[in-house]
């Protein structure tokens, strides 16, 4: 879990949540509201997926849009800002979502702790339209790694 100073607050509320459902939690910071970049910590847990530390993380920000956009950069991480039920669980089972972004300004604690339910709960179902479509993203993904090599 990571987060940088605006949703430093709902991240401290769920490591407690996540914790008493059983899981480890590996908290990258922010530990605090003094002013931080939300880059440096959606980085943090994105590396702490690809190297193998988390299987899945949890990221807040203001709005969550920063964090997910700075969390899609790294190779291998898929990250979504969600503020409903319904994505933050279709998420994974459709797309294998392995990130959460939440808007620590955006949403309350208590639908927060119904998110981090559903996504945790959640497990990529593999179904065959849902990994034509994964295998596609993937692709998108390699191809844009060639660009940037090419451009060297």
């Amino acid at each position: 879990m990571g987060s940088d100073h605006a949703g430093f607050p709902l991240k401290d509320a769920m490591v407690a949540l996540v914790k008493s459902l059983g899981h480890d939690v590996l908290d990258l910071g922010t530990h605090s509201t003094a002013p931080v970049d939300y880059p440096d910590y959606a980085e943090a847990v994105g590396r702490a997926i690809i190297d193998g530390r988390a299987v899945r993380g949890i990221l807040f920000c203001g709005s969550g849009i920063g964090a997910s956009v700075a969390a899609n950069k790294l190779p291998g991480v898929r990250a979504g800002n969600c503020v409903d039920h319904y994505s933050a669980h279709q998420g994974v089972e459709h797309d294998d979502m392995n990130v959460l972004v939440l808007g620590g300004r955006v949403i309350g604690a208590a639908v927060a702790e119904e998110l981090v339910r559903a996504f945790l709960a959640a497990n990529y179902t593999g179904e065959p339209r849902h990994a034509r479509r994964l295998e596609k993203v993937l692709e998108i993904e390699r191809k844009g790694a060639e660009m940037l090599l090419a451009k060297k």
